[in-house]
């Protein structure tokens, strides 16, 4: 992005204000290198588990109904859940920068996003490898998340260094989204909906732990309840982010 033009909020912005010292741009520039390699780790292990696990099961599955990729999720989350948990819990850091004014995102935007990815992966993932381990989905929410995250913090990377955003960069980062987020999203309502099917049963019994595994259960279609109209909305705001960005690059050219 260019350092005059607005910042979409697409994703949690982590820009600075316009009266930034050096010292504030270059931790953001560091803390937004880190998190791109990072994320950028996580992408290459979920295509490298996938797809040796895949060779071993055939390409189309043993079943046949899915591709053996998105069949490898067993090893992909054996081998990678834990990066993922940290990876994603570095992200925290957006939450502060937001509270003390450190970038412009706003505080409620930010404190929403992150926690829901904080929902699925020290809440779903970790406590619930019996139902995520297996699942699908799980390979495609990682995907989702590693490719978004990516190209938004590399985004940074370019604005904050001075070097300019490569216009292949320009069009990921408004674009991906169109396919990226309701894969995400999708990947992690699945996620959350074959968790609550267990939940009840594994705190089953009488008295406080019975009534807690239906609080959760309960909790956990409230989440799914939220994903929906969280869904078409943020959505929407994002298709015309993404038409105003457009249409200014448009009549720059």
């Amino acid at each position: 992005m260019a350092p005059k033009t607005t910042t979409a909020s697409t994703s949690r912005s982590q820009l600075p204000r316009q009266s930034s010292s050096p010292i504030k741009n270059s931790y953001l520039l560091a803390y937004n290198a880190l998190s791109a390699v990072l994320w950028a780790m996580v992408l290459m292990r979920t295509v490298r588990d996938g797809m040796l696990e895949g060779q071993n099961k055939g390409w189309f599955g043993q079943r046949g109904g899915y591709f053996g990729f998105l069949q490898g999720s067993q090893d992909v989350y054996a081998r990678n859940e834990e990066f993922v948990r940290w990876t994603q819990s570095l992200a925290g850091m957006e939450v502060l920068h937001s509270l003390f004014g450190v970038v412009r995102a706003p505080l409620i935007t930010t404190l929403m996003q992150v926690s829901s990815r904080f929902l699925l992966v020290h809440l779903i993932a970790s406590p619930f490898p019996s139902t995520t381990a297996p699942s699908p989905a799980y390979t495609t929410m990682l995907l989702a998340w590693s490719i978004t995250e990516v190209v938004r913090y590399s985004y940074f990377v370019f604005t904050l260094s001075g070097m300019g955003v490569p216009r292949v960069w320009q069009w990921l980062r408004y674009n991906t989204f169109l396919v990226l987020y309701p894969m995400g999203v999708a990947s992690e309502c699945w996620l959350v909906w074959r968790a609550s099917t267990v939940v009840e049963g594994r705190l089953n019994g009488q008295g406080p732990s019975g009534k807690l595994g239906s609080m959760l259960k309960g909790g956990m279609w409230g989440i799914l309840g939220v994903y929906v109209p969280g869904f078409y909305i943020l959505f929407t705001h994002m298709l015309k982010q993404r038409r105003r960005i457009m249409k200014g690059k448009g009549r720059a050219e």
